[in-house]
């Protein structure tokens, strides 16, 4: 397999000719295992005037936990989270979100996007790309969102029962109960880009604590938590209902004809990274990352992309 190019230390030569001002992001990583992969994505990633934090799962190798730390310690703008048991389905993802969210508004002023990863994930297009994209968009946040009542009723038992985090589980002692009022419920995603303002309101707003403390019971808020929070204030007037993250499914028959499918969505949209990268990934489609790193996105009509989309929601 062609592996995607890295260089042994990030480079920044792309980044550092962005002439000012420019948006400068603060890089939030999730990592659990596969390091080199994880090493791979945050060279291309990395800049000397961006903010990078990451967290490495307290159940991680000690291995894995120890070679990460070492890689960063050559880099003085990334900073490592206190670890924390990330329990699938469950709050934790949450509460590692925002208290990143709040370490990186300590650490510095001056970043403008806050983006979330996992370490399997890696960037579609140049740093000097993305921030271009961002600061011609200054001001609006990004990720999926849906009416869950309207769209996806089959997932309300997520919210309406009440779930509790174990050590490595969430507890099947469920039991109903009434969802928040005056409150639309809203699913979505786990992936995001926000800015900084938002980051501010949702580690700063007394509002805020009362989803957290509903949210904290229920199964999957990683999917529905920001969704139900941004969309019930102001914040939804600046929202645009795409996470710019392409997805790469596993599949078991026709092959070929997933691969070819996915490099032509590649071509005609503007996402910015792509997710579940990894030894096994087809070389096609490495090929074509690679080969269309530094050209331009896709120009894509945000505004008449959803116009369109209500349009056909309200059909």
């Amino acid at each position: 397999m062609q592996a995607l190019a890295a260089t042994p230390k990030p480079q920044s030569q792309t980044s550092d000719t962005l002439q000012s001002p420019s948006i400068r992001i603060a890089y939030f990583i999730m990592v659990h295992h596969k390091p080199e992969i994880f090493k791979a994505m945050f060279s291309k990633i990395y800049a000397r005037d961006q903010f990078y934090l990451i967290h490495i799962d307290r159940k991680a190798k000690a291995e894995v936990t120890e070679e990460i730390q070492l890689y960063l310690t050559q880099f003085p703008n990334a900073y490592i989270l206190e670890s924390m048991n990330i329990v699938s389905g469950g709050f934790s993802m949450i509460q590692a979100e925002l208290n990143a969210m709040e370490y990186l508004l300590n650490v510095s002023k001056d970043w403008d996007y806050f983006i979330n990863l996992s370490g399997e994930d890696y960037p579609l297009k140049s740093q000097h790309i993305i921030r271009q994209f961002l600061t011609i968009n200054n001001g609006k946040n990004y990720l999926f969102y849906y009416d869950q009542k309207f769209y996806r009723p089959d997932t309300l038992q997520r919210i309406q029962n009440h779930f509790t985090e174990l050590t490595h589980k969430i507890s099947s002692l469920i039991y109903k109960r009434e969802f928040m009022e005056g409150v639309t419920p809203y699913i979505g995603g786990k992936w995001f880009i926000f800015t900084r303002e938002t980051c501010m309101f949702l580690i700063n707003n007394k509002r805020v604590i009362d989803f957290e403390d509903y949210y904290l019971h229920t199964l999957l808020p990683a999917e529905s938590f920001f969704q139900t929070v941004l969309m019930n204030t102001i914040f939804k007037d600046i929202i645009v209902n795409d996470d710019k993250r392409a997805f790469i499914e596993k599949t078991f028959f026709n092959k070929n004809l997933y691969n070819n499918h996915l490099i032509r969505s590649l071509k005609v949209k503007n996402q910015l990274f792509i997710r579940k990268i990894n030894a096994k990934t087809n070389e096609n489609i490495l090929n074509y990352i690679n080969e269309s790193y530094d050209l331009p996105l896709a120009e894509v009509d945000e505004i008449e992309r959803e116009l369109k989309r209500d349009d056909r929601d309200n059909n």
